[in-house]
């Protein structure tokens, strides 16, 4: 599994920003779809809420990418 942290200076950031942030999805729409499918799982379990708040320490895993949010 590849490993990506993604650095915030706010103290949150959405899931679906965070999917285009760091390239898992190219578009906001794409994000959306790839969430609502189930597809995304946030510190292990699946996450359906595109809107879900992901902050320092949290998680998210996609397609064979685990994503880290850093503060």
């Amino acid at each position: 599994m590849k490993t990506e942290t993604v650095k915030i200076e706010t103290e949150y950031i959405k899931l679906q920003d965070l999917l285009k942030f760091s390239g898992l999805a190219s578009t906001g729409g794409m994000a959306k779809i790839i969430i609502q499918n189930g597809e995304v799982s946030v510190n292990g379990e699946v996450c359906t809420m595109r809107g879900k708040k992901m902050r320092g320490g949290d998680f998210a895993e996609y397609d064979g990418t685990k994503v880290i949010v850093a503060v």
